[in-house]
């Protein structure tokens, strides 16, 4: 039997194991969940509320992602992120898959979810920003549904490799201003 595996939109050429990349997160059909934009301020929902919440407490989930910087929009997100490079944080190795010890009767164990992700991170060797995207969308998802079940995200999100100090510099003053710029973006629907 074929399994269909969805083709990738990133970049063959990088990793996205280490380094910096700006990341914008959409919600689906670009829908206001997060706040709306007042005075040139953002005032976040409840939902925004959550969303702020996940993204302060990142390093605690995922020590290998800083996040030097956010903005949370009306029905988006942007980040600039580092993900870390290091022998102490191997996501893939660490997951615990069931050992014949560990259970009486292990071949005919279902596995747990935990445990079938951590296969499926194995078998594909998902990147740790994929991982860290993943995971951000997961744990915001499962506290707004209790809010409104209607939640949703993108599917996928865009990334963008920070190539030198003036591509940075260019980002980062972009999420600075996003606020102040967000009657001309191109995602004020």
């Amino acid at each position: 039997m074929q399994i269909f595996q969805r083709k990738t939109p990133r970049a063959s050429w990088i990793e996205y194991n280490e380094g910096m990349y700006f990341i914008t997160i959409c919600t689906r059909d670009k829908k206001h969940y997060f706040g709306m934009i007042q005075n040139e301020e953002m005032q976040l929902s409840k939902i925004g509320k959550i969303l702020l919440k996940e993204l302060n407490g990142i390093s605690s989930h995922y020590p290998y992602i800083e996040i030097l910087q956010f903005v949370i929009m009306p029905n988006h997100l942007h980040l600039l992120v580092d993900v870390i490079d290091s022998e102490s944080d191997n996501i893939v190795d660490s997951a615990q898959i069931v050992r014949s010890g560990d259970r009486q009767d292990a071949a005919r164990c279902v596995p747990t979810l935990e445990e079938r992700f951590a296969k499926d991170l194995r078998a594909r060797r998902l990147p740790k920003l994929s991982v860290f995207v993943r995971g951000l969308k997961s744990a915001v998802s499962k506290q707004v549904h209790q809010i409104d079940r209607d939640f949703a995200w993108q599917p996928r999100y865009h990334d963008h490799a920070i190539r030198n100090v003036k591509d940075m510099n260019n980002i980062s003053n972009y999420i600075e201003n996003n606020v102040l710029t967000w009657y001309y973006d191109c995602f004020n629907r």
